[in-house]
């Protein structure tokens, strides 16, 4: 990975052309070699400054939320994954080590010391397929019980099954055949897609 491609976090400012365009295709990061570190307190900025400075590149996406004010409807993205940023860098190139060190960061995450695992290149890519231009996860705020929809990241990725309730805050509940028997899980709302409303023509 070169300095180029490597050095610059995803940039919140970007403009509405290339919002409407994944994160995959506009910015051109590959799911391979992402690692999490753990942020000091309020180090989001910070770490994602000075990790470009090294030539890191930092990701933490957000989630679209609406949220109304005096009758008007604003949308205020918030981090999905709180406290957290992913880090992407190939091992074998990059002096990993300085990032327990960078501004912002308290550590880096990793199981072994002397070779970082890095995380399922499935999970990025359905994570970022998810994302516009400035990393913001849209809402799927239309979904309803019985819709249809793909799983796009996680354990169950690419599982095509319907939703069984809506839960409370940004998870939903459904129903998922494990060894012939149906098990129902929660999932973050941020991670399906929908394919097929309930009642439509197929």
């Amino acid at each position: 990975m070169t300095a180029e491609h490597g050095a610059a976090p995803i940039a919140p400012e970007a403009g509405p052309t290339l919002q409407r365009r994944s994160l995959l295709e506009s910015v051109g990061l590959g799911a391979q070699n992402w690692y999490v570190a753990q942020l000091k307190p309020n180090g989001l900025a910070l770490a994602l400054r000075h990790l470009s400075r090294q030539g890191f590149r930092g990701f933490a996406p957000r989630l679209a939320v609406a949220g109304g004010q005096k009758g008007k409807t604003a949308t205020a993205p918030r981090p999905v994954f709180p406290g957290y940023v992913f880090v992407q860098f190939v091992p074998e190139q990059q002096r990993w080590q300085a990032i327990n060190a960078t501004r912002g960061i308290a550590r880096l995450i990793v199981g072994d010391p002397r070779r970082p695992l890095p995380l399922p290149s499935s999970f990025m890519a359905g994570l970022m397929a998810r994302c516009d231009a400035s990393g913001v996860i849209a809402r799927p705020g239309d979904l309803c019980e019985g819709d249809r929809i793909r799983i796009l990241s996680g354990p169950f990725a690419d599982f095509i099954t319907v939703v069984d309730r809506l839960d409370e805050g940004d998870c939903l509940s459904v129903l998922i055949e494990v060894m012939g028997r149906p098990v129902r899980t929660r999932l973050p709302r941020q991670i399906v897609e929908k394919l097929h409303a309930a009642g439509a023509d197929t």
